[in-house]
């Protein structure tokens, strides 16, 4: 498979809007939950929320790292703000980071890795964009 190329699986538990979902990368053994409810994991636009944080968390830490920059910790508070009209998609996302280990001489740094993580290496964060063609098909079995 293409180095390109990324693989998911999504199974319904056979419970209300229950899923559950596996990533070619992490194996079939890695069950991720999905719910629809809230109920059994997350549901799929705060899942959305945590793939967007967790690429640019992960972007951040390398520049960081790159850079010399001492870090102990790292987290990322997002929130999501969704329109009142179907299909409700996010009109406003907020991301506040938190990070113990930079000192204030650092700051630069930080802020350059964050405006990195934003222009140039979040892929998650340049698929949001209404340019993405997204392909769907369907078979009965």
């Amino acid at each position: 498979m293409s180095e390109h190329l990324r693989t998911a699986t999504l199974r319904w538990t056979g419970e209300g809007l229950a899923f559950e979902g596996t990533a070619g990368s992490s194996g079939p053994d890695r069950i991720v939950p999905i719910d629809g409810e809230g109920d059994g994991g997350p549901a799929p636009m705060e899942m959305l929320l945590l793939s967007l944080g967790g690429c640019m968390a992960i972007d951040i830490r390398v520049i960081l790292v790159r850079s010399r920059v001492k870090l102990d910790t790292l987290e990322l508070d997002l929130v999501g703000e969704r329109r009142e009209a179907e299909p409700q998609s996010f009109q406003a996302i907020r991301m506040h980071l938190r990070m113990a280990g930079p000192s204030e001489g650092d700051r630069a740094k930080v802020e350059r890795a964050i405006r990195l993580s934003e222009e140039k290496y979040c892929s998650v964060y340049h698929t949001l964009r209404p340019d993405l063609r997204i392909q769907t098909s369907f078979e009965l079995v």
